[in-house]
């Protein structure tokens, strides 16, 4: 008897790649097993993709009443992402979890533009400063980039005639 054949699927959305890879391929788990903990992880990852449509235009306007804009608008995100934040040390406590890995490199950004000028974007957030600081602390974040990483977000600042760069001179 032959096995009836499947559809070929395909996934499109960064959010169930992740479950699919976490669930077929073993390994650590980067979603809390309890269903409630599991569900009460969806505020955090669906803030990523708005703070990242800000961050673009923060990083690549040269434009300063823009650059303002988006500025405003990234804090306002992150005073959004502090109100979802327990104790931690990471977003869904002291596991860490797939908005962990999402908001990593989000922060990674602010290291290299902290370098740079200070944006005031975590000044009323004490929990997401500290959140920031755990995620960077742990070797699978720090290993994430090469040591150029700084370097190449700076050529793409100057590339894009970010306003940032303007202000930091």
């Amino acid at each position: 008897m032959s096995r009836p054949r499947t559809a070929k699927l395909a996934l499109f959305e960064s959010n169930v790649i992740c479950e699919y890879i976490e669930d077929t391929q073993g390994g650590a788990k980067l979603h809390p097993q309890d269903p409630l903990q599991r569900r009460s992880i969806a505020p955090g990852w669906s803030s990523a993709p708005t703070i990242l449509s800000e961050l673009w235009g923060l990083e690549t306007t040269g434009d300063p009443a823009v650059f303002e804009t988006k500025r405003k608008a990234v804090a306002a995100k992150f005073a959004q992402v502090e109100k979802t934040l327990g104790a931690g040390p990471f977003f869904a406590g002291k596991d860490f979890s797939l908005v962990d890995a999402v908001f990593a490199p989000i922060f990674r950004y602010f290291d290299v533009f902290d370098e740079l000028i200070d944006l005031s974007v975590f000044a009323d957030t004490p929990k997401v400063r500290a959140w920031r600081k755990a995620l960077a602390q742990r070797p699978s974040v720090r290993a994430a980039v090469g040591p150029d990483y700084p370097q190449l977000l700076h050529a793409f600042l100057v590339r894009h005639d970010a306003h940032m760069l303007k202000l930091a001179a």
